[in-house]
């Protein structure tokens, strides 16, 4: 992809020398887009002795560009630069820290014990008050664990998005990082600490919860959950956490939900199912899992935990979230919807939600650049009513158009809605 970039930069200043910075950095991105979308040569795109001037070459590589937009369509065109981060490692699939940095505040605690022994021969630093400075950049964040005790930031409810109908969903933020590689993940841009942060003070989330004002949005319960800022059940082999919530939970009237893509589902089976706790996981057709969430689990291996948490007795949930748009995706959201009736008992299944992909505009840079070869920005992408950048409405509801519909008739006992829209 660099060469192909290259290439086009050198091909529109030969065509239009004089042009302006903001000006050449359009032509040179949606002409790039096209080229990678199509695999076609930029010189066959955009036929020099054709491109008489800026304004005629531009409204022309819209064209080619966004063959959906119409008139109101807000396209978002920033400078491409492919080296201004490191591309994702997605060679690492076990998690061995070259480092650990623990509190001061926490080395005593279990979650500290628990990781000396699981990590013995990794060096330990302890650290007091801020966080130690790291040079590595979040490509690299597998080298570094870091326990530390949390002192403010507790439960908070879902950030829904500007305009959007909220869930009532409220979150407990039990880590920051994740191993996995989705191409998608708003993490990449966020985070801005290059190491896998895991507090030892659950007793301190859970102390807040009896107190706190939480929403409800469209649900009758309340619902808590985990994973906004790491998958809920990754690292639950090392930090236990599962035990301490199936626990706290179990004579509670909320209701707890584990939001994951894992399978690591032990600490769970170990304990007295309660019906309060759900395990929500985030599923896809195989073909964007393999091609979209590298180091993830497979599609089949998600169903199977789904399946053993069900028939143990716990509440479990699905989230098509993202939902990505792609060539043949009814049929392949179709199968996922079949497979999951084949493989869960249907009566476990409380919730389902569905969203289209979204994210931050400058979320796009961090994409193209660490994962060069991405398919899922070769879809038309527009500002949207809440900033974010969105499939066409048309587009978006012809997906929930078809989704759920299908997913309310397969299961029609459990509540179906749409997470992060209008």
């Amino acid at each position: 992809m660099q060469k192909l970039l290259k290439e086009i930069e050198a091909y529109i200043l030969n065509i239009f020398p004089q042009l302006g910075l903001n000006k050449n950095r359009e032509l040179v991105r949606l002409l790039f887009e096209i080229s990678k979308k199509t695999k076609q040569k930029p010189q066959d795109i955009l036929q020099k002795e054709k491109a008489k001037n800026f304004e005629q070459t531009k409204k022309y590589l819209l064209s080619l560009r966004y063959k959906k937009a119409d008139n109101s369509a807000n396209i978002y065109l920033p400078k491409l630069d492919l080296n201004f981060t490191p591309q994702a490692n997605l060679e690492e699939k076990v998690f061995n820290p070259q480092n650990i940095f623990i509190e001061d505040l926490s080395l005593n605690s279990p979650l500290a014990q628990r990781v000396k022994e699981r990590f013995p021969n990794t060096k330990i630093t302890v650290f007091k008050g801020k966080i130690p400075a790291l040079e590595e950049t979040y490509s690299e964040r597998k080298k570094n664990l870091i326990i530390y005790k949390e002192k403010f930031d507790f439960l908070k409810p879902c950030p829904c998005t500007k305009g959007a109908n909220c869930c009532g969903y409220n979150l407990i933020n039990l880590g920051f990082g994740c191993l996995y590689e989705c191409n998608y993940c708003f993490l990449q841009q966020y985070q801005n600490l290059p190491a896998i942060a895991l507090p030892s003070n659950i007793e301190d989330f859970l102390a807040k919860v009896p107190s706190a004002t939480f929403r409800r949005g469209r649900f009758d319960y309340i619902r808590l959950g985990s994973g906004e800022f790491t998958d809920s059940l990754l690292f639950d082999d090392i930090t236990n956490y599962s035990a301490d919530i199936i626990n706290f939970f179990k004579n509670r009237p909320e209701l707890f939900e584990f939001k994951t893509k894992s399978v690591n589902i032990g600490n769970l089976l170990k304990m007295p199912p309660q019906k309060n706790i759900v395990v929500g996981w985030s599923v896809n057709p195989q073909n964007i899992i393999s091609n979209v969430e590298p180091l993830t689990p497979p599609l089949k291996e998600r169903l199977k935990a789904a399946a053993q948490i069900a028939n143990y007795g716990y509440k479990v949930a699905f989230h098509f979230d993202p939902v990505i748009i792609h060539k043949n995706w009814q049929e392949n959201y179709k199968n996922v919807v079949e497979e999951i009736a084949k493989t869960v008992p249907a009566e476990s299944i409380v919730w389902i939600s569905i969203g289209t992909l979204r994210f931050n505009r400058e979320l796009k840079k961090f994409i193209e650049c660490r994962f060069q070869n991405n398919t899922i920005l070769d879809e038309d992408f527009y500002l949207s009513f809440d900033g974010k950048m969105r499939y066409a409405e048309t587009e978006r509801q012809a997906v929930y158009n078809y989704l759920k519909p299908l997913l309310e008739s397969t299961f029609p006992q459990t509540v179906v809605y749409l997470c992060m829209e209008k």
